[in-house]
């Protein structure tokens, strides 16, 4: 299965669903289900920004399952509807370059075995 990692809390955040975009550099053309992997790495001012929520932001593991529903390509009106939808979530950054790719959460998932993660994406 195709695993993508993510740093905390950003992996955290797609499995609870209040992170439905995840922004590359690089269009990806496939549509279906991918694991998230939270790895080994933290954005720490993120993880400050987040702390009130009270959520587990586990590191090396698999957390969830999820659908790329879509990849949509990011200019000013894409990032304005974006930051409207959750403005906590996706900050102020009107000028964001690349795509986007629509995320929709399938299954959280709580597993305990530690993971090393790779870049890009990956088969596990």
């Amino acid at each position: 299965m195709r695993v993508i990692t993510l740093k905390q809390p950003w992996a955290t955040l797609v499995a609870e669903g209040l992170k439905k975009y995840e922004f590359r550099s690089w269009k990806y053309s496939y549509r279906g289900e991918i694991l998230i992997h939270a790895g080994k790495g933290v954005d720490k001012d993120a993880m400050k920004k987040f702390e009130h929520l009270n959520l587990n932001y586990p590191h090396s593991r698999i957390i969830a399952k999820v659908k790329i529903l879509d990849c949509i390509e990011l200019n000013d009106e894409i990032n304005r509807q974006i930051i409207e939808e959750n403005e906590l979530v996706y900050g102020h950054k009107y000028d964001r370059t690349g795509y986007a790719w629509k995320l929709e959460v399938v299954e959280k998932i709580d597993d305990d075995k530690a993971i090393s993660g790779k870049q890009g994406i990956w088969n596990i």
